[in-house]
C-alpha cells in the first residue's frame, strides 16, 4: 500500500481520529500501588491545576508523537529510498510505536477529565506542525527517520521526568500515567535505535530541543 492516495487516507484517517474521535486505550489505565492508592490525598486548587496543566502538556505531546510518526509513515510509503517491502515496514513499525503513543492520548484524556481540565486550544496547529516535521524525517531515509525517533523518545524521557519531579507528591493517578509512559518511550527509542536509527547530528537535536520548548511552554497554559 504505498499510492499516493492510499498513503494520503490513512495519514488523513488518522488525523481525524487523533483529533476528533474519543481515545480508546487498548492497555488499562496504570495505576499507583495499593499502598500509594491508600495514601491519595485530595489536592488543593492550586496542586490540581498544576497536574492539570502538565497533564495538558503531556497530552499535547502524545498529539505530536501522533502526528510525527503519521507523517514518517506516509513519507516511508511515498518514498524512494528503498525497495517498496522496506519502505512499507519502516511504516509498519512507526504506526506500532503510535499504538503505544494512542494509550498515552487516551490516559492523558481521562487524567485531565478527572482533574476538570482541559486539553490545549491548539490541538490542529500542534498536529499540522508536528505533521510536518514527520514528513520531513521521513523522506530522508529510513535511518534519519528511525534515529529522529530515537532522538524524539529521549527528549521525551527527559521531559516526563522533569515531570515526575513537579507533579503533587501525592497525585499518585497522574505519576503512574507518566511513569508507564516513560517506560514506553524508553522501549520505542530501544526499538528504533535496533531497527537502524542513526544519530542526527547536534543542529538537528538542538533544534527539535528548542522547538519542544516552546510546545511545552504555550500549552502549559492554552
Amino acid at each position: 500500500m504505498n499510492t499516493l492516495v492510499d498513503a494520503t487516507l490513512i495519514a488523513a484517517d488518522n488525523a481525524l481520529r487523533t483529533l476528533l474521535a474519543p481515545h480508546r486505550a487498548a492497555r488499562p489505565t496504570p495505576q499507583p500501588p495499593a499502598e500509594l492508592a491508600a495514601q491519595t490525598a485530595a489536592l488543593s486548587d492550586g496542586e490540581r491545576r498544576l497536574s492539570g496543566a502538565l497533564m495538558r502538556v503531556n497530552h499535547v505531546g502524545e498529539i505530536c508523537a501522533q502526528a510525527l510518526y503519521t507523517g514518517q509513515a506516509y513519507a516511508a510509503r511515498l518514498g524512494r529510498r528503498g525497495t517498496p517491502a522496506e519502505r512499507e515496514r519502516t511504516a509498519r513499525h512507526l504506526e506500532a510505536a503510535a499504538q503505544d503513543e494512542t494509550d498515552h492520548l487516551a490516559w492523558c484524556q481521562q487524567r485531565l477529565d478527572e482533574l476538570g481540565e482541559r486539553r490545549s486550544l491548539l490541538c490542529p496547529l500542534w498536529y499540522a506542525g508536528a505533521f510536518a516535521i514527520g514528513v520531513a524525517a521521513g523522506l530522508a531515509g529510513r535511518g534519519v527517520s528511525l534515529g529522529f525517533v530515537v532522538e524524539t523518545e529521549r527528549q521525551v524521557e527527559a521531559h516526563l521526568d522533569g515531570h515526575l519531579d513537579r507533579l503533587p507528591p501525592q497525585d499518585h493517578a497522574s505519576r503512574a500515567i507518566v511513569q508507564q509512559m516513560k517506560e514506553d518511550e524508553i522501549r520505542h527509542a530501544r526499538d528504533a535505535l535496533h531497527a537502524g536509527g542513526v544519530e542526527l547530528p547536534a543542529p538537528v537535536r538542538w533544534a527539535m530541543r528548542a522547538a519542544a520548548k516552546v510546545m511545552t511552554t504555550v500549552a502549559h497554559r492554552i
